[in-house]
């Protein structure tokens, strides 16, 4: 599929206010805006597996199209919600448990690049990712 493979960070747009709006301090802002983030993705069927690696944490997260399931950001945020692809996009609608607020995001392939988009508090922010 489109998004198999992996995907290296390769520049962000508005991240660090997307993040603040996050609640996210700014020292881990700071850090955050330059993780070195690497992405694989692995599709099979409606299942995806996806590792991120970083400089803060390496985990994989594997999931299915439309299930619900728990995720905790890098700065220990906990979520809830699913992804579920519309056309050629994988679209994500989780809700925070601290605050019940929602964070949608979005990864599509522009082009030869990833592209994930992130929506929270009407804070949109993307992040480009090449293959690597």
């Amino acid at each position: 599929m489109a998004f198999d493979g992996t995907w290296k960070i390769d520049r962000n747009e508005n991240y660090e206010k997307f993040m603040e709006a996050m609640g996210v301090n700014m020292v881990k802002r700071k850090l955050g805006a330059h993780d070195n983030l690497k992405i694989t993705i692995q599709q099979d069927g409606n299942k995806f597996t996806v590792k991120e690696a970083s400089n803060f944490r390496n985990i994989e997260i594997e999931f299915t199209l439309g299930v619900n399931f728990e995720y905790s950001l890098a700065d220990g945020t906990e979520l809830s919600g699913s992804w579920n692809l519309e056309g050629n996009k994988l679209v994500g609608t989780f809700t925070r448990k601290d605050n019940g607020k929602v964070l949608k995001a979005y990864r599509e392939i522009v082009g030869d690049e990833l592209v994930q988009t992130y929506v929270y508090e009407g804070v949109e922010s993307k992040r480009f990712f090449k293959r690597g």
